[in-house]
């Protein structure tokens, strides 16, 4: 499979752009462990056109993260158009264009999931964002605004003439907001009856490897894009790879390996964000890092009182044995934290226009 001269292996899956989660240095963790394509956040297309440090801040890459794609949103045309020239001097692999965000702040601009009552204007969006960048152009979006106005297929030829490269699709309404089950039988029939040229990447309720797996032999998509299934849990695109292959799960990460992937992915978000920052940043990942695990709300108890690397660090250590199985040596495990490093030679910010 390929997006616009991007080669992908056979059946390739993704890390789904996420807010506060889909950062570099959780983005690094995903690429370490197999993830095939990586998408940042969403990225307001007025912080971009502004300047605003909150919102350029977001747009760090690294080579290490290749392919990557940079989500931008809004309703206003203008913006997009001035935040995709911003967005294309760092360099991204891609431009993807969210259109599927139900959140209610960001609908009532026409961002995200709001465009979808306004088709002509999702055109002329798209069509801007188009004409500015010099990399391909992507969208994610959903099925529809609601149960009676579903016009995906629509949508996916009108996008597919402007000139898109590729279609993401979370396959709910954003009525449906995150409840209910993913439909599906709606992925199946738009690989069946739309004809279209361009790749179709299904995401939605794909959050375990035999989901991710299920997803390809139900529906026939391109590709996959995992969102909650990775959160605290870079191994899944480990883990799908090996399930292919063998038709087996692989064991879960050990204690140890996950203090080690903890140490380190704190440390990163830490010398991004800054220790205060980084520490209470991670505190979200901390809940698929320990499921499985005996006394795991304890130990999330302890870590949430922390508010420095040290403090974590120490209470990872100290955690008893009887409640980890294992222990990791003290040694190694300060090691891997020293250790963690993010790349930048190679980080690029824009400027704002």
């Amino acid at each position: 499979m390929q997006i616009a001269g991007i080669e992908f292996g056979d059946r390739p899956v993704f890390l789904a752009p996420m807010e506060d989660v889909s950062d570099p240095p959780f983005r690094l963790m995903c690429k370490r462990f197999g993830a095939d394509m990586l998408y940042t956040e969403f990225i307001s297309s007025g912080g971009l056109a502004y300047g605003a440090e909150g919102s350029t801040m977001k747009l760090d890459i690294y080579e290490e993260e290749r392919p990557v794609a940079i989500q931008i949103f809004g309703g206003d045309v203008e913006q997009v158009r001035l935040a995709t020239r911003v967005v294309d001097e760092v360099g991204p692999d891609l431009i993807d264009i969210n259109f599927g965000c139900p959140v209610r702040k960001v609908v009532c601009k026409d961002g995200g999931a709001g465009i979808l009552k306004n088709l002509p204007k999702m055109q002329e969006i798209t069509a801007a964002v188009i004409e500015e960048s010099s990399v391909p152009v992507t969208v994610k979006t959903r099925l529809g605004w609601n149960d009676q106005s579903i016009q995906i297929l629509d949508v996916i030829k009108m996008l597919e003439e402007t000139g898109i490269a590729a279609l993401a699709l979370h396959a709910r309404t954003r009525s449906q907001m995150y409840k209910g089950e993913a439909r599906w039988e709606w992925l199946k029939r738009i690989k069946d009856e739309s004809n279209m040229s361009i790749p179709l990447i299904g995401n939605g309720d794909a959050t375990t490897p035999e989901k991710i797996e299920a997803m390809f032999e139900k529906t026939g998509v391109d590709a996959v894009m995992v969102g909650r299934g990775a959160i605290g849990n870079p191994w899944i695109f480990r883990d799908v790879k090996i399930y292919r292959e063998t038709g087996e799960l692989p064991p879960p990460p050990s204690w140890n390996e996950r203090c080690e992937v903890i140490a380190e992915h704190l440390a990163l978000k830490c010398e991004w964000l800054g220790e205060k920052t980084g520490v209470l940043e991670m505190r979200r990942m901390y809940g698929g890092y320990f499921k499985g695990f005996r006394g795991a709300s304890r130990l999330r108890h302890l870590i949430m009182g922390e508010s420095s690397l040290d403090g974590v660090l120490e209470v990872l250590l100290n955690f008893s044995e009887e409640d980890a199985k294992t222990k990791i040596p003290v040694a190694d495990f300060r090691a891997v934290a020293v250790a963690a490093s993010l790349p930048t030679a190679t980080r690029k910010r824009a400027q704002s226009v």
